[in-house]
């Protein structure tokens, strides 16, 4: 199932035995809504990273002391979304069977479910923290129960109501925000109150899932539904890193770049930058505990 890459993230070439995360490229983008694109993310993050640092100067760690295992992305077939979604489902299960914590790259937010599931089999007591623009609430979306546009009504189903937490929502239909005030605590706009959701969920198994659709445009344009009025870069940085410090956090993603869209690749450097500082503050005890 796991076999060596020619080419990894960034500093993510610690061999599959030793490794505490697992990193792996989900490109699957059949369900999107309106621009397509994100089936390219991971691979040319991937051979973009070697522009970026491995060092990280917000935390003063490197990823070459962090134990991260990239897989490599699935092959996915693209036809049949039921199938590819069970073939992510059961790599990440093989990566918690292993004893590992999975972190995905997507890919369209749909490709989350299939991990929440694996999840859930695991840890019965699951906490989904949702950062996005949208609120993913549908029951369907034009017909279809499986779509990026209902992947956090499909993720309530498996945790219900106490077990999903969405910020910097600011885009939905007027009935999923009236819905999600009977079941999720959803933050409008950006992360206020972030920090006591994470108090409250302290010793509780948390998920993360980040949407880059919740940065603004103007700072992250390479995605295919851009809402005007998201966050910054650094407040996204300050919120990962905030619920990064929670214990247990036993999976994380990031979905949702389309890169074709910012001919300049900054949104891809902005991914990348993310996506090292998460694995870092996600490994950050476990490295200073070995200095």
């Amino acid at each position: 199932m796991l076999k060596d890459n020619v080419e990894t993230f960034l500093g993510c070439d610690t061999p599959y035995g030793e490794a505490r995360i697992v990193l792996f490229g989900a490109p699957f983008d059949s369900t999107t809504s309106f621009r397509p694109g994100t089936r390219f993310a991971s691979r040319t993050m991937r051979a973009e990273s070697y522009g970026l640092e491995t060092y990280s100067p917000y935390l003063d760690l490197d990823m070459e002391e962090a134990r991260v295992f990239d897989g490599g992305d699935l092959e996915l077939c693209f036809g049949d979304t039921e199938r590819a979604l069970g073939d992510i489902e059961a790599f990440a299960h093989g990566i918690l069977m292993d004893g590992k914590k999975p972190f995905l790259v997507g890919g369209e937010h749909l490709v989350t479910l299939p991990v929440l599931r694996a999840m859930k089999e695991r840890y019965d007591d699951l906490a989904i923290l949702h950062f996005d623009a949208h609120t993913d609430l549908r029951e369907e979306y034009l017909g279809a129960r499986l779509s990026h546009a209902t992947v956090m009504r499909r993720a309530w189903e498996l945790v219900g109501d106490g077990g999903l937490f969405q910020f910097g929502i600011r885009s939905g239909e007027r009935a999923e925000f009236y819905w999600a005030r009977e079941h999720t605590q959803l933050q409008k706009f950006d992360f206020t109150g972030l920090q006591e959701t994470m108090e409250r969920l302290a010793g509780r198994p948390v998920y993360l899932t980040v949407d880059l659709d919740v940065l603004d445009p103007s700072v992250f344009p390479g995605t295919g539904t851009p809402e005007p009025g998201g966050v910054t870069f650094l407040d996204l940085l300050g919120a990962v890193r905030c619920v990064l410090r929670h214990d247990p956090i036993v999976g994380c993603d990031m979905v949702e770049l389309s890169p074709h869209y910012d001919a300049s690749g900054a949104s891809t450097a902005a991914a990348l930058k993310l996506l090292r500082e998460m694995l870092l503050a996600w490994e950050a005890p476990q490295i200073r505990a070995a200095i």
